[in-house]
């Protein structure tokens, strides 16, 4: 997994003002917490943790807080709607030999059976991994599944030490008939209009 070192600065202002303050100077409002201490409520450098939030469930080194160096997880990342930016990371305090539940990508490999077409209802599944040896994804190989194929969870072929942390019988995905009509059939009999007919009384002289 990708591990980031990035520093921090404590904040003693807080409320909406400030936060726009903070984020007004290129940094993020953020919240680091975990194992039976205080919050710490820190502001870190938004371009650096732009660029660290790409890789997901990135493992962040918190430098410069004054007790040495904290891992942590983003749990809880809120963007501006609009405009995308970061307004405010929660972060989780987490050690080395730690496990922890992380939701990860399922990534989808290999070619579908002609004629067929994924269907994926899960996009994320959750798993249980050792803090700093957090996989990027989960890789489903779709070759060779037949239509009408499913993947549940339980089917998932999970990278070493990492241990399913959702239901067994969540759905991943199907393989569906991609040549199925979607289009509702006429009825049996039935004859289109001709072009340019009226209804019974139309064109009558009032």
């Amino acid at each position: 997994m990708s591990e980031v070192r990035i520093a921090a600065e404590p904040r003693t202002e807080f409320g909406k003002g400030a936060a726009r303050r903070t984020r007004r100077a290129g940094k993020v409002p953020a919240v680091l917490y975990g194992h039976g201490t205080d919050p710490q409520h820190i502001s870190l450098p938004g371009h650096d943790l732009m660029l660290a939030l790409k890789t997901p469930n990135v493992l962040l080194t918190i430098e410069g807080l004054g007790d040495g160096p904290s891992l942590a997880l983003p749990k809880d990342v809120q963007r501006d709607p609009i405009k995308g930016f970061l307004e405010h990371v929660d972060l989780l305090m987490v050690k080395r030999g730690e496990k922890v539940v992380v939701d990860l990508p399922v990534q989808l490999v290999g070619d579908v059976v002609p004629g067929g077409q994924v269907a994926q209802t899960e996009v994320e599944i959750s798993v249980e991994a050792e803090a700093t040896r957090i996989p990027e994804s989960v890789e489903v190989d779709i070759s060779g599944l037949e239509i009408d194929s499913q993947v549940l969870a339980r089917d998932l072929k999970l990278p070493e030490g990492t241990t399913l942390a959702a239901d067994e019988e969540i759905l991943i995905l199907q393989i569906v008939d991609a040549t199925a009509s979607t289009e509702p059939e006429a009825e049996e009999g039935a004859e289109p209009a001709a072009e340019g007919a009226v209804g019974e009384g139309e064109g009558a002289a009032e």
